[in-house]
């Protein structure tokens, strides 16, 4: 897969595969700018508003609409183009009232899947690291770039921020960021696999095979035909804690 750094356009048979420019004229398309999400996990916006939605049917139409505000990207109106939107993130048509959510699906690697208004206040998030900061508090790294701060009465006994593991996932307002809710990534835990040749598949975590870095250990999952599957660490997203239902809304047979 081509590099897309370095320069500040990109040309159409260098990006990533499921974008849907493939069979446009022209040699160049919208490189997405710095943000939220890796440039390979991405996609821009205005190849959403154009090529998944069809609200235009050129560049310079799409880029108008956007300009104007006519979308949100987790409750915010993004004015830029180029904007990058990756997966979880919730999409929302300010004129019509549409609503989606961005999810792995299988062999397309994404999907924009329709939810509803009460779905669409909340957003999932997977944690990737956690620091302290000043005063003894605990800061939550998420996947999409935010930071989720907890406040600890006790910096020496940070009980409040203990429950909350690496990989582990926050479910929080938009675009607020008020938390709602932790799952951990454990035995029991549901999930979906964002990457690799699995992208889409949904399970129960079976078992976790820790290896020498998170790429190198491997996860076991079981989907609802009891099926068992195996995907890097990497790819793993906890969606619902042991026990429970998902907490978004999948496609039609990805869990029932």
């Amino acid at each position: 897969m081509a590099r897309m750094g370095g320069r500040r356009h990109i040309k159409t048979l260098a990006a990533p595969k499921f974008w849907p420019v493939r069979g446009r004229v022209g040699v160049f398309t919208v490189k997405p700018s710095p943000g939220p999400h890796p440039a390979m996990r991405c996609i821009p916006l205005l190849i959403i508003v154009r090529d998944v939605l069809g609200y235009a049917k050129t560049g310079r139409e799409a880029r108008k609409l956007i300009a104007e505000g006519h979308f949100k990207i987790d409750g915010r109106v993004r004015r830029n183009y180029k904007f990058p939107v990756g997966f979880m993130d919730v999409i929302e048509v300010v004129d019509t009232g549409e609503k989606y959510r961005v999810l792995p699906y299988p062999s397309r690697f994404f999907t924009l899947h329709r939810i509803s208004d009460e779905e669409a206040r909340f957003k999932l998030g997977r944690i990737e690291d956690k620091s302290t900061v000043k005063g003894g508090h605990v800061q939550l790294h998420l996947h999409d770039g935010r930071n989720i701060l907890i406040r600890v009465q006790d910096p020496r006994n940070p009980v409040e921020a203990a429950k909350y593991k690496t990989l582990g996932t926050v479910k929080f307002t938009i675009p607020e960021q008020e938390l709602l809710d932790y799952a951990p990534l454990e035995e029991g835990s549901l999930a979906i696999v964002f990457g690799g040749r699995n992208v889409g598949r949904v399970g129960r975590v079976v078992s976790i095979q820790r290896g020498m870095r998170r790429y190198r250990s491997i996860v076991t999952l079981e989907d609802v035909r009891g099926e068992k599957l195996q995907t890097s660490l990497d790819y793993v997203f906890v969606i619902a804690p042991p026990g429970e239902e998902p907490w978004i809304s999948l496609p039609e047979g990805a869990w029932k």
